[in-house]
């Protein structure tokens, strides 16, 4: 008996890993979100592709009236729309965000809007445009925008649109398409930007809001909050989707992604291209339409404090096949059970570093959770718990030997919630009406003195 349950302990830590990656529904009913970010506080902010931003509270409740509404100035059809969000780093005193919208002549705009003196939950509806970049095809226009550890505002440009960047564009300097621009937007003349000086072509021939080039439709990237990384998800042709990994300090002499010269590690189009050692290659890629993929969604490293298993770990998925996948250091994936009818579209970063996903189709914001067990023995000495998720109560069930003594529940700081007696009986019920929507500690003590633990989930 011993030796089958040392095989299947085994057998649990080669496969369980996959089935940790679990989503909690949050809130629901959005309209084709895009984008999630948090502005330093306890509020989540999603965009949605039709032009309103919506504020998603910890609570999970949706405020009814959107934070702004930019619908009349945009074009949202195909993969057009309000597509990315970005708080000033000081916005807590300026009050100034940023939003990367395409406009009704299908141009994409970068632009600055400032929160209202009198309400926290309301943006006022006059804007300052930036920049406006000129889009030949109506795809390919990347969207998200993000302040980097230095401070200044990144924004991912697509290459313009058409197979296989028909204009070269990814490649041209003198272009910003297919490129990874990066901005100062600390100034108060007109156009209310400047070109940081260490960008890679100020003073030389070369556009200078240009950091990297080399890109073809980077729809997501992010920094690690925690060492400044950078991380691009860049959205393949016809072969491979690529992730992409700088690491910080961001260096300033202009990185080549690759595109269209490289597809991934894979040759596409070298004509008239640079040498390979010259590339800045993806930390890791995959097979473009395998397992029903399609287009790759990037997400963050995950930097908060609730699940262990997940830290320092890459999340990414595909807007085609709805797995959730971990990359870690060592270039290993651990990939979930498939979330279908979603098509995921963005992940999320809360104040904490805790991790949020939504998708287009189902228009619900989920929260990434680990639902391994902190002690496999739990159930391998007859312990289990139902129903998990709960709500208003939970059933402890014991084995006839080994019964439980006493139970114990403890929120993610270690703080004692509950503690209950056990009858000896194998199974007791145990109200769990008092907690808030979360993860939890169970800890549960034997007559013999033993102590399991596993983890519950209240919806």
């Amino acid at each position: 008996m011993k030796k089958i349950l040392l095989y299947i302990s085994f057998l649990l830590s080669l496969f369980g890993k996959a089935q940790n990656i679990a989503l909690q529904s949050f809130a629901t009913g959005f309209n084709s979100p895009v984008e999630i970010t948090n502005a330093g506080d306890s509020r989540l902010f999603v965009v949605q592709k039709g032009g309103l931003i919506r504020i998603l509270n910890s609570n999970g409740t949706i405020n009814t009236t959107p934070f702004l509404n930019l619908s009349s100035i945009i074009s949202s059809n195909g993969e057009r729309g309000l597509l990315g969000l970005a708080f000033h780093p000081n916005y807590s005193t300026n009050g100034f965000f940023f939003v990367n919208y395409t406009n009704t002549s299908g141009n994409t705009v970068i632009a600055r809007y400032y929160v209202s003196s009198g309400n926290p939950d309301i943006a006022n509806s006059t804007g300052t445009i930036l920049m406006t970049i000129t889009q030949p095809f109506s795809n390919h226009n990347g969207g998200t925008i993000k302040f980097g550890p230095d401070g200044y505002l990144y924004i991912g440009m697509g290459d313009g649109g058409g197979s296989g960047d028909p204009g070269n564009r990814a490649q041209n300097i003198n272009d910003n398409l297919g490129k990874m621009l990066r901005i100062d937007v600390n100034s108060n003349v007109a156009p209310y930007y400047t070109s940081p000086a260490t960008n890679p072509y100020v003073g030389n021939t070369g556009n200078d809001e240009i950091w990297a080039i080399g890109l073809r439709n980077p729809w997501k990237f992010s920094f690690n909050r925690l060492n400044g990384d950078l991380w691009i998800a860049d959205v393949g042709q016809n072969a491979f989707e690529e992730i992409n990994k700088t690491q910080s300090p961001l260096p300033n002499t202009g990185l080549n992604f690759g595109w269209r010269c490289y597809e991934g590690n894979a040759t596409y189009n070298t004509s008239g291209c640079v040498a390979a050692t010259s590339i800045t290659f993806p930390v890791h890629q995959y097979a473009l339409y395998s397992d029903g993929t399609c287009s790759v969604t990037g997400g963050y490293v995950y930097t908060g404090a609730t699940y262990p298993n997940f830290q320092n770990k890459y999340f990414f998925t595909d807007y085609c096949n709805d797995k959730i996948k971990m990359l870690n250091s060592a270039g290993v994936i651990t990939t979930s059970t498939s979330f279908s009818g979603n098509n995921f579209t963005t992940f999320g970063e809360d104040i904490n570093g805790e991790l949020y996903i939504a998708g287009i189709t189902s228009g619900t914001v989920y929260k990434i959770i680990d639902t391994s067990l902190n002690n496999s023995d739990f159930e391998l000495n007859g312990f289990s718990i139902y129903p998990n998720p709960a709500k208003e109560y939970i059933v402890l069930k014991s084995n006839e030997v080994n019964l439980g003594s006493k139970i114990d529940i403890f929120d993610v700081a270690g703080k004692l919630l509950i503690s209950n007696k056990l009858n000896k009986n194998i199974e007791n019920t145990i109200a769990t009406n008092s907690l808030s929507k979360g993860i939890y500690l169970v800890s549960v003590e034997t007559i013999f003195g033993f102590n399991y633990r596993t983890k519950l989930i209240i919806e």
